[in-house]
């Protein structure tokens, strides 16, 4: 690949985790990178660490719940950086927490960045990338995008929602015959900051249910469906028996998620209360890190198969099941 004709990628939630992660992967290979988050200093901290690969990179600080904001940022990376070529939404937040001990507040605040965040800057690319009818829309998702779980029931419902939206507007793009392509990328559990600093009502501190993937892992997927872009990429045997699971057996699975998804949330640590939380404000720069607390009990891989790839392959196996009963 040519890193000189490498264009512009923006990436909402750069300052951390996956986010983070994946600008690593992007400056390497050349491209020119617009970092969007809240904390300023965090973004400079990220931009500092980009600077080994020698691109250009421009940070600037935004929710993206606020839309006419994010639009803004939008147009100022383009008239500094060039033309937009990629766009990853990948800002989030969430809440542990049963669901009697939320708030309104607090379910508003997840879907406006979780859901309205991935929204608005979905606007904001297909507003630079319709004049020239090209270029890649990437949501970075998540297995409970598809099967919700205890305790993140605001999260899960503005996956929900995400997904929701992307298969629309992939809809639509078809209609126009338009060139621009959308991807949703649904991860399994990795290994950022999130449970350090996400909301947190349990006894215990929050983890992610086992097993746990590296942000670098995620930073691959994500970088990989730029060439060859597939309707969804899911990421890791979990996230794809989860998917499976939930159209096959929904009914089972709520069992079982009861019982295996409390416990597999929460850590041996007790939660000692004594920390904020970024649901409303961002926390001190040096939380802000691509890793979080899991680093020994992370994988460095996981398999990845797109969603048409998982189509063909239970068809084969409907129609292998269906021989051996025929045959019999």
């Amino acid at each position: 690949m040519d890193q000189q004709n490498n264009g512009l990628v923006v990436i909402c939630g750069a300052s951390a985790g996956v986010g983070r992660a994946t600008a690593h992967r992007f400056a390497a290979a050349g491209y020119r990178i617009g970092l969007l988050a809240r904390d300023e200093a965090a973004l400079a901290a990220t931009r500092e660490e980009l600077a080994q690969y020698g691109q250009a990179v421009t940070a600037i600080s935004v929710d993206v719940a606020d839309a006419q904001a994010l639009e803004a940022a939008a147009l100022a990376l383009e008239a500094q950086l060039g033309p937009l070529q990629v766009w990853v939404n990948s800002a989030m937040v969430t809440a542990f927490s049963p669901i009697e001990k939320l708030t309104a507040q607090e379910i508003r605040r997840v879907t406006d960045v979780t859901y309205l965040g991935t929204v608005n800057g979905t606007l904001a690319a297909l507003k630079l990338l319709r004049p020239r009818n090209s270029g890649v829309i990437i949501q970075v998702g998540s297995a409970l995008a598809y099967r919700a779980i205890p305790l993140q029931s605001a999260y899960c419902g503005a996956k929900f929602a995400v997904r929701g939206f992307t298969d629309a507007l992939r809809c639509e793009l078809l209609h126009e015959r338009s060139r621009i392509r959308v991807c949703m990328v649904q991860l399994p559990a990795i290994n950022t900051p999130q449970f350090d600093w996400a909301r947190n009502k349990l006894d215990k501190r929050p983890q992610p249910v086992p097993p746990i993937h590296d942000p670098d892992v995620a930073a691959r997927a994500i970088f990989s469906v730029v060439r060859r872009t597939p309707r969804e990429l899911w990421l890791g045997m979990e996230s794809i028996k989860a998917i499976v699971g939930s159209c096959l057996i929904p009914g089972l699975l709520d069992h079982m998620l009861a019982r295996q998804c409390y416990p597999g949330q929460m850590s041996q640590e007790d939660e000692s209360g004594d920390h904020g939380d970024n649901l409303c404000q961002p926390l001190s720069a040096e939380l802000h890190r691509t890793r979080g607390r899991f680093v020994g009990r992370s994988r460095d891989s996981a398999l990845a198969l797109s969603s048409t790839q998982v189509s063909a392959l239970s068809a084969v196996l409907a129609l292998v099941g269906a021989m051996v009963l025929l045959w019999f």
